[in-house]
């Protein structure tokens, strides 16, 4: 049996049952519920909403493979999955096209005033010389992380005339015709853009913080569609405040769960939201139409190589 626990094309669905096998969609199901019937599951489908840990590992008996829609393993405990001989799997592949087009809109968007001005011609406004923009052509971006998504972005920038830096602590020798490898001192030095693509962990959390934000020279634009909690909110709202940056387009905030928000979380978002020069937009980065169905794709590809389908 397969359990599904949460939204997904109905391709994965249909493709798992062709293949015989019995599949428990359940895109709402709590933590606890699945408690109960996880032993029962050979295969488990998972996305960001529900933490797979060691108490859920240790009930799942008779399960062989965890598979990821999407990038992100943390809340996956993958080491202890694995010395389960749990196998476990992602599908970045699917969405990283949907993040860099995400991620590309938002640069473009504020660069050229295009939310601003929209909202005031429906205000009956009509300014010009306010909103004239600032081109992209001829920057330094920074990418900080170059996996499937830092490399996606980097493939769609390659259009316009920008100069590349990207920062990756666990690759190298990847540079090339538009892409120069580079430090992360460097990017905080020279770039105009920077823009993060890193996975969540110990060493990426708070990664954008006080001391970041300080080493950061041109008053760059700061995009985020990897993990909230890569940049530290207290730490970008003293960089507005301060000018370290002229802006920030965010996908993803540190609690994505409004109604749970704390006191100084709830502060922080409005602080953020009252600015121009500021745009939020909730976690949808890798979620096109398109993305949907090739996360299922990609998955169901390497599960089938693996002979789990």
């Amino acid at each position: 049996m397969i359990i599904i626990t949460a939204l997904v094309h109905q391709h994965l669905i249909e493709t798992l049952q062709q293949k015989g096998f019995e599949v428990m969609y359940l895109p709402d199901i709590t933590h606890n519920d699945l408690l109960k019937i996880i032993p029962q599951a050979t295969g488990l489908v998972v996305t960001t909403r529900l933490k797979i840990d060691q108490t859920l590992i240790d009930k799942a008996t008779k399960l062989q493979w965890i598979g990821r829609l999407g990038s992100g393993m943390e809340l996956i405990d993958v080491a202890y999955a694995q010395s389960k001989n749990i196998v476990c799997l992602s599908s970045p592949e699917g969405n990283r096209n949907a993040v860099a087009e995400h991620a590309l809109g938002m640069l473009l968007a504020m660069k050229n005033n295009l939310i601003k001005s929209s909202d005031e011609v429906k205000q009956g406004k009509w300014v010009r010389d306010e909103n004239r923009g600032s081109e992209i052509s001829g920057k330094i971006i920074g990418i900080v992380g170059y996996g499937n998504t830092g490399q996606a972005f980097a493939k769609l920038l390659a259009g316009f005339d920008v100069t590349m830096l990207a920062y990756d602590k666990y690759k190298g020798d990847f540079g090339g015709k538009f892409i120069r490898e580079a430090s992360l001192e460097q990017i905080a030095k020279y770039a105009d853009v920077i823009s993060f693509h890193v996975p969540l962990s110990p060493e990426t959390s708070n990664m954008a913080n006080e001391a970041f934000f300080e080493m950061l020279e041109n008053k760059p634009f700061i995009i985020n569609t990897s993990r909230g909690n890569v940049v530290n909110a207290g730490a970008l709202i003293e960089a507005l405040d301060n000018q370290k940056i002229c802006g920030v387009a965010l996908d993803v905030i540190e609690n994505e769960k409004l109604k749970t928000l704390n006191e100084l979380q709830q502060a922080q978002l409005q602080n953020l939201l009252a600015r121009q020069n500021v745009l939020i937009t909730p976690h949808i980065a890798g979620y096109s139409h398109e993305a949907f169905l090739r996360m299922s794709t990609v998955l169901l590809s390497k599960l089938a190589a693996l002979k789990f389908v």
